[in-house]
């Protein structure tokens, strides 16, 4: 007997509860940028568009007005990669493995500079653009202040330094795609 149902060709379609699905996930992702400050939001990198409905939705106060803008933020979602924007908002939301990696990251360099001055030839043949000088000022003015008691502007001085020198890993994603 014949097969009347061809199963090859359904290979590559999605089923409608499948887009759905995909539809309602997009739908809570734009609902989540939503819930973000204005500050927060600034820095994800969106599409204008979305960005202006997404700020438009937080100037709405009806129930109703603000579902239905969610629907438009959700169908404005389908044009895009939303990947990028779930690495952006797990990052600003401080939930990424990647984003608390990188700060312990920071946090062991800085703690090595402040232990050892050999550290700081280290992280110089790694970072040759690096300005010696004032990295070393900066270290010993956190040394001073640490035995002083004193508040840790040098130590946070350090770590801004060393931020600039190991790029933020969801803003180096950013950068990629961008060029």
């Amino acid at each position: 007997m014949t097969n009347l149902y061809n199963d090859s060709a359904d290979e590559g379609l999605t089923s409608k509860s499948e887009k759905k699905r995909q539809m309602d996930a997009l739908q809570e992702l734009g609902k989540a940028l939503t819930e973000l400050s204005t500050d927060k939001l600034k820095k994800i990198e969106l599409d204008e568009d979305l960005r202006v409905a997404v700020l438009e939705h937080k100037r709405l106060t009806s129930h109703g007005a603000k579902k239905r803008q969610e629907q438009y933020i959700g169908k404005l979602m389908r044009s895009i990669d939303p990947e990028p924007i779930r690495q952006q908002l797990a990052i600003v939301r401080g939930d990424s493995s990647q984003h608390a990696a990188w700060l312990m990251l920071l946090e062991r360099w800085r703690d090595r500079l402040m232990a050892d001055d050999a550290m700081l030839a280290v992280f110089i043949t790694e970072h040759p653009e690096a300005d010696v000088q004032q990295m070393r000022t900066t270290i010993r003015n956190a040394r001073k202040e640490l035995a002083e008691q004193k508040t840790p502007k040098a130590y946070r001085q350090l770590f801004q330094t060393l931020k600039d020198f190991h790029p933020e890993p969801g803003k180096k994603i950013l950068k990629e795609e961008n060029t």
